[in-house]
C-alpha cells in the first residue's frame, strides 16, 4: 500500500528534492511551505508521516510537533538546526527522528521507511518483540537469546523494555533516566551507560560494535527495528 508523506518545508528547493526522492521510492507527496498550510492538509489529505522542518515563517517547527502526533501521525524533522538540545527537545516532543540539513537522500527514505515501519507495529499491541536471536516479551518479562533466557537485573530489563515499547526510535537520555531511575536522577547519565554496556555484553554478538541498542550520541539510545537483520556489524566502531 502507497504511503502518503507530508513534506512542510519553506525552501521549495528542498520540497522538490525530497518529493523527487520520496516519489522515486513510491510514496504519494504533498507540500507545504508553512505550518498554516501543513495544519490545513493534515486533516485534508491525511498523511502517514510528515516531514518537518523547524525553521518555518509563520511559527516555530517545535510548536507543531505536539499537533501532528495528536493526529496519531509520525513526525521526521528535517532541520538545518544541529544543536544537541534542539534535537533532544524535538524527540522529547514526539517526533519520531531528526535529520540535519544538508542530508543524503538515501538515510532520509531509509529513516522514512524505518517511521512507517514503526507506526504500523504501533497499530497494535506488541507483547514480544524479536529482532533476530533476542526475543523480549513484555507481558511475561522474559528476554531470551537463541532461546535461552537472559538473567537481567531490574534496571537494566526496565531501560530494555522501554526501548523496546519504541523500537527504532530514538529515546532521549533524560526521558530513560526518569522513567527507569525516577525524576531525581535525570542528569546521572553514567548511570544510563553502564546499564546500557551491560545490556550489549548479554546481549549483542559483538558488544563493541553494537547492532541491537543504539547509541545516539549526545542525544540517547535507539533499539533496532524489528525488521532489521541481526547481528550487524557497525562501521562506526565502538559505541558509548
Amino acid at each position: 500500500m502507497k504511503s502518503r508523506i507530508l513534506v512542510i518545508d519553506d525552501e521549495p528547493a528542498i520540497r522538490r528534492l525530497l518529493r523527487s526522492a520520496l516519489q522515486r521510492d513510491g510514496h504519494e507527496v504533498v507540500e507545504a511551505g508553512d505550518t498554516r498550510a501543513g495544519l490545513g492538509t493534515l486533516d485534508i489529505d491525511k498523511p502517514d508521516l510528515v516531514l518537518l522542518d523547524l525553521g518555518l515563517p509563520d511559527r516555530d517547527g517545535l510548536e507543531v510537533i505536539p499537533l501532528i502526533k495528536a493526529r496519531g501521525i509520525a513526525v521526521l524533522v528535517i532541520s538545518a538546526r544541529e544543536a544537541t538540545d534542539e534535537k533532544v527537545a524535538a524527540l522529547d516532543l514526539g517526533a519520531d527522528d531528526y535529520v540535519t540539513k544538508p542530508f543524503d537522500t538515501d538515510e532520509v527514505l531509509a529513516r522514512v521507511r524505518s517511521a512507517l515501519r514503526r507506526q504500523a507495529v504501533g497499530l497494535a499491541p506488541a507483547p514480544s518483540v524479536e529482532i533476530g536471536a533476542i526475543t523480549i516479551d513484555l507481558e511475561t518479562r522474559r528476554v531470551t537469546r537463541d532461546g535461552a533466557e537472559v538473567h537481567l537485573r531490574p534496571k537494566e530489563y526496565a531501560l530494555l523494555a522501554e526501548l523496546a515499547t519504541q523500537p527504532g526510535k530514538v529515546i532521549t537520555h533524560v526521558h530513560l533516566l526518569r522513567t527507569v531511575w525516577g525524576p531525581a536522577h535525570e542528569r546521572d547519565l553514567e548511570y544510563l551507560r553502564v546499564a546500557a554496556r551491560s545490556l550489549r555484553l548479554k546481549l549483542e554478538a559483538d558488544p563493541a560494535s553494537p547492532a541491537l541498542i543504539i547509541n545516539e550520541p549526545a542525544v540517547g539510545y535507539r533499539l533496532a527495528m524489528p525488521s532489521q537483520p541481526f547481528p550487524m556489524r557497525s562501521s562506526a566502531g565502538r559505541q558509548a
